[in-house]
């Protein structure tokens, strides 16, 4: 079981001296069976003068930060210590009723899936639902498992990550015809996608480790990344990465869920100035092991 370091720096920079609204942080890991969290820091520049902890509707944990006094750079340092277990192969231990699909959810947990299976974007000519519906079987029935497998994985092949500076998600369709995106693209295209079939699933934003960071072929490494989960009765909710074709939660630190990314935004905020006072901003994530250090 690798304990995985992260430090998490984002530093804004203005033109002079502005005054910040409140700031909402999504850093912290949830504590769960696969990874439990050792230890977490918070330092901002300058100092707060309030920061205030919730658990938002999907349970996941926030701070809430207030800066008394202007300041030409604004910096938020996280630091992160957790013991995470891999699942490299999950054991899809599903329900026998849920083994081959179609299937329906139990009536006990439909209704608090049914947001989440819900598709929450336009596709106008049902390009989404025709691309997912090739993976099914035309005899009527086809593996649960595989079926969500090879479609992680179709994406993961067919299409072209591309990092974008630009907040914000692309709509699933576009993502189809561009046939690009980044993590976070391909994450809710392949939530619409297996919502298009009737299965209940949700954004995930974290960390990915990956052990070389030079020429390696991992990506979204150095940012935070972003996945999603499928909910299949008797295995829960399982990881599923289609921006590199990772089943199961190897390499992947969850920090936050909700049934869309603009729920989970990892840092957001305002500042009383001109929009000529924004210098950008700068976002640095490094994620290490123990082993890494040792060596």
């Amino acid at each position: 079981m690798p304990v995985f370091s992260v430090r998490h720096l984002t530093t804004y920079r203005y033109a002079r001296p502005v005054d910040f609204g409140e700031h909402r942080i999504l850093f912290r890991p949830r504590d769960s069976y696969d990874q439990r969290l050792l230890s977490t820091s918070l330092v901002v520049e300058p100092e707060p003068s309030a920061v205030r902890w919730i658990h938002d509707v999907f349970g996941n944990c926030i701070a809430l930060v207030r800066i008394s006094r202007p300041a030409t750079i604004l910096a938020f340092d996280a630091r992160i210590r957790l013991d995470h277990t891999p699942q490299a192969t999950p054991d899809f231990q599903i329900d026998d009723a849920a083994l081959s699909y179609p299937f329906a959810y139990d009536e006990e947990d439909a209704p608090d899936l049914a947001l989440t299976i819900r598709r929450q974007y336009p596709d106008e000519h049902d390009e989404v639902a025709r691309w997912a519906r090739q993976f099914v079987s035309p005899a009527g029935h086809t593996d649960t498992g595989t079926l969500l497998m090879t479609l992680c994985y179709a994406i993961r092949e067919s299409f072209t990550y591309s990092r974008r500076l630009e907040a914000g998600t692309q709509p699933p369709a576009q993502t189809l015809r561009l046939r690009r995106g980044t993590c976070r693209d391909f994450a809710l295209f392949m939530m619409e996608a297996v919502r298009s079939l009737g299965f209940a699933a949700r954004f995930v934003t974290g960390y990915i480790y990956v052990a070389d960071r030079d020429g390696s072929q991992t990506l979204g490494g150095g940012s935070t990344h972003a996945w999603c989960q499928v909910y299949l009765p008797g295995a829960g909710w399982i990881e599923f990465d289609p921006t590199n074709g990772i089943v199961g939660n190897r390499d992947l630190i969850r920090v936050a869920v909700s049934r869309d990314p603009r729920q989970a935004v990892p840092l957001s905020g305002s500042y009383n100035g001109l929009a000529s006072d924004d210098l950008g901003m700068s976002v640095q994530v490094n994620v290490t092991t123990e082993r890494d250090a040792a060596g």
